[in-house]
């Protein structure tokens, strides 16, 4: 089990800190396909479904402060909990592969912290296990009471809201990108407009800005599928 995570990492240079480093998560459907077929013996299915989710390792690993030990180390173990998890998930149960697999990758971390605490002293669920990116102290009882979500489907936002806002400012010309913003509440949090209230803004007729903002997303939409078809 060991030498196969770590010839995994090697794989991709040891650049395991970095999300980008690791294969983009199947889709859906893609993942439906290779656990039918891991399920039937096939080694090829199984490895791709762990390389495939080594982000999720990631991931969940910067939860936790580098503190005595680094990320290569922590992604090590993580990896062990997600080897766990291809091996062992039902997909009958009805949950997504990620959403188990999460829970073992934090559950092979806590195996670590916790038999670390052993050696010293005894553990305590309010005992500090680092801190995350934003410097807040996180104990054992928040990762046990942390709340269950897909962490792939996570990801895969993150990705789509970085590839949107660059398609915005390469595909759309200056009057799109306007009312797409102000349609949709661009950035995060701003007002959304209805096309009756742009038009008034712009002067213009809302029909048109009905042309306008089918064009733009006519523009956007085909800008992914040209990325996911690369």
């Amino acid at each position: 089990m060991y030498s196969e995570h770590k010839l995994i990492l090697t794989a991709y240079g040891g650049r395991v800190g970095l999300l980008k480093a690791f294969p983009k998560p199947l889709t859906a459907n893609e993942e439906k396909e290779r656990l039918r077929k891991c399920r039937e013996g096939d080694i090829e299915a199984r490895n791709e479904l762990i390389e495939r989710n080594l982000r999720l390792v990631a991931y969940i690993v910067k939860k936790y402060s580098a503190g005595e030990k680094n990320n290569e180390d922590l992604i090590s173990i993580g990896t062990i909990g997600l080897i766990k998890a291809v091996d062992s998930f039902d997909a009958d149960k009805g949950i997504r592969l990620a959403t188990y697999a999460s829970r073992c990758i934090d559950n092979e971390l806590l195996m670590l912290f916790r038999s670390e605490k052993k050696r010293s002293k005894e553990v305590y669920l309010s005992d500090s296990i680092g801190s995350d990116k934003e410097g807040n102290e996180i104990s054992l009882i928040d990762v046990i009471e942390a709340e269950d979500e897909d962490i792939t489907d996570k990801i895969l936002m993150q990705e789509n809201l970085r590839k949107l806002d660059s398609y915005m400012n390469t595909v759309l010309n200056d009057r799109e990108r306007k009312i797409i913003y102000m349609r949709y509440g661009i950035p995060d949090g701003a007002k959304e407009y209805t096309q009756r209230e742009i038009a008034q803004i712009m002067s213009i007729s809302r029909s048109y800005v009905s042309r306008i903002e089918k064009k733009a997303l006519k523009k956007l939409r085909k800008a992914y599928d040209e990325t996911d078809n690369t």
